[in-house]
């Protein structure tokens, strides 16, 4: 593979144009600016809903509180543990601990990067409250074998979606899985307003209970202050309502262009001598690619860092991978297990080398046209000759 002399070129990221510049005048003119007046994150939900085949929608402040608000849901809190991907971001994590349930990280699947069901299975106690897979890079995990296990348990599943915006297993859309799912509307996201987030609820119960603790515990047609639970503000305002609105409306065809994007890419990365792309499974029918993932298995951490800083030289926006969750400070401030990072690690082995030999690039550069798609490849190889 030859590098070209100048770098392709990729597109920018967020991607607007005059449909987010008339959302926000119209949100502006309609007089109220927050949900409770105006009528811009209620006509969100219901399209968001409606894009994911079907379920009730809650818009909130951010990912991290949807994942937050989702877990107070589900019934957890302190004493409580939550089953997490050792590899995700921390939010996952976090998120149950800061309901002071403790967060309890088991491994990945090598090929996908996806949360294992036996691995899963086999960390249950009676303390458990939910199961909680992340949808890595946009890849739904084994929702099949984790349904059973949900079903066998009693353990209800939360979908971290922040990654699967349109995605599909087997046909079907995120909102018809039959189980709560928190998406993120962060700035790097697949579709964004800079932050933002929403749950998706299986039934109306679960979105009602969830409406009253995002919005301090107060119902919607509450003129007394009669605060019903408590609970905190997490409401998302007008504006971000509107410019998700018109995101929301483009979501599906640049799905449908990264999904072309990928199947070219995938075969050429695995061409790269070291090179193993993440795997996709085939019951996923639908991928929106936050991500585009590899390994070089063997790199080491350090090696990796210094590739991915001459990718980055060489013009593509690459980025290590999350860390493992239980190698962070944070994940140790509270509601850790009562475990070792030692022994969180030899119970992860896929996670610790994912963590250490992962890379992975913006969806943006699956938005390219084909040549600069084709070029990225000979950049990888290149750079993995000087480092």
């Amino acid at each position: 593979m030859t590098t070209p002399l100048t770098a392709p070129q990729f597109p920018e990221w967020p991607q607007y144009d005059d449909a987010e510049r008339t959302a926000l005048v119209r949100a502006l003119e309609q007089g109220q600016w927050w949900r409770m007046g105006g009528g811009e994150v209620d006509a969100f939900e219901r399209e968001f809903a409606a894009f994911h085949g079907g379920g009730h929608a809650l818009a909130v402040t951010n990912g991290t509180h949807a994942l937050e608000l989702a877990l107070q849901v589900l019934g957890v809190g302190p004493g409580d543990e939550v089953i997490v991907p050792a590899f995700t971001f921390i939010s996952s994590s976090q998120a149950a601990q800061r309901l002071g349930a403790t967060a309890v990280p088991v491994d990945v699947d090598l090929g996908t990067y996806n949360l294992d069901p036996a691995a899963a299975e086999a960390a249950i106690t009676p303390r458990t409250k939910a199961i909680m897979p992340v949808h890595m890079a946009g890849q739904i995990a084994d929702l099949d074998a984790l349904g059973k296990i949900s079903e066998r348990t009693g353990v209800p599943l939360l979908q971290d979606a922040a990654h699967a915006h349109g995605a599909e297993w087997r046909g079907r859309k995120v909102g018809e899985l039959g189980s709560v799912a928190a998406f993120s509307f962060q700035n790097g996201k697949l579709m964004t307003a800079g932050e933002g987030g929403l749950v998706l609820f299986a039934d109306e119960e679960g979105r009602d209970h969830g409406f009253l603790r995002h919005s301090c515990g107060r119902p919607p047609t509450d003129i007394r202050y009669l605060h019903a639970t408590s609970g905190s503000n997490f409401r998302l305002n007008e504006f971000s309502a509107s410019v998700l609105r018109a995101q929301l409306a483009r979501l599906g065809s640049q799905v449908e262009t990264r999904e072309r994007r990928a199947a070219l890419l995938a075969p050429l990365l695995a061409a790269v001598p070291g090179v193993v792309p993440q795997s996709r499974d085939e019951r996923a029918t639908r991928v929106p690619h936050y991500m585009a993932m590899f390994r070089v298995p063997g790199i080491g951490e350090e090696r990796r860092n210094a590739l991915v800083a001459e990718l980055v030289r060489r013009g593509l926006p690459a980025f290590v991978v999350f860390r493992a969750v239980y190698r962070t400070n944070g994940f140790w401030e509270t509601g850790a297990p009562a475990l070792s990072v030692d022994e969180l690690a030899e119970r992860n082995p896929n996670t610790e080398l994912i963590h250490s030999e992962g890379i992975w690039l913006h969806h943006r550069t699956l938005l390219a046209d084909e040549d600069a798609v084709r070029a990225i490849p000979g950049i990888i190889a290149a750079a993995l000759e000087s480092v």
